[in-house]
């Protein structure tokens, strides 16, 4: 009796150790890191916001059209509770990453109109502020590419037996990824045309 106790110990050990329940735990905090790292980017972004419009404010006050639709777009950010549940919500997601694509169209937009003026585009503070955001939007990239990845490898453990039998019964379920959402337009070459 004492032998079979032993062994049925051994046994659900060994079990224990390949049913994927520490990994699944690990890559859940790979995810939970990342997507921290992916947030911090965002909010230096939103950070930085302010100060490059009332740059631009005072060098094109007739571009107010563009400068309300940059400060439109980073309030409907701020309005988003960027909370590390986020990501166990993919509405919620899908949401967050909306508004964070329109706040990126606003400021092109804003990059574009300082294209039309000379002492902007040679202001130091401009310069200064154009260099931090587009670092920062380098910074976004990574973070962003880093929670992709972590998400991949959290899902593909998820999915995979015989760790997906632990997920089932832990509750783990899949995360949502960063998507492209002019998925068909990306795949439309670009047309050149030489005037």
């Amino acid at each position: 009796m004492h032998n079979a106790l032993l062994v049925l110990m051994l046994l659900v050990t060994l079990a224990l150790g390949g049913c994927g329940y520490n990994t699944l735990q690990s890559t859940d905090e790979q995810i939970t890191a990342s997507w921290a790292e992916v947030l911090n980017q965002y909010q230096r972004r939103a950070d930085l916001i302010p100060n490059l419009v009332n740059v631009v404010k005072g060098f094109a006050a007739q571009e107010k059209e563009v400068l309300l639709g940059v400060t439109n777009a980073r309030s409907k950010v701020g309005n988003i509770q960027a909370t590390p549940e986020l990501i166990n919500d993919p509405e919620a997601f899908a949401r967050f990453q909306s508004v964070q694509g329109e706040l990126s169209s606003a400021l092109a937009r804003l990059l574009v109109v300082a294209e039309n003026y000379p002492q902007l585009k040679s202001d130091a503070n401009f310069r200064d502020l154009q260099a931090q955001l587009e670092g920062t939007e380098n910074r976004i990239t990574v973070a962003r590419n880093r929670y992709i990845k972590a998400v991949q490898e959290y899902n593909v453990t998820v999915r995979s037996f015989p760790s997906n039998l632990t997920a089932r019964m832990f509750g783990f379920q899949l995360k949502p990824s960063f998507t492209v959402e002019n998925e068909k337009e990306l795949s439309i070459p670009p047309k050149v045309e030489f005037n």
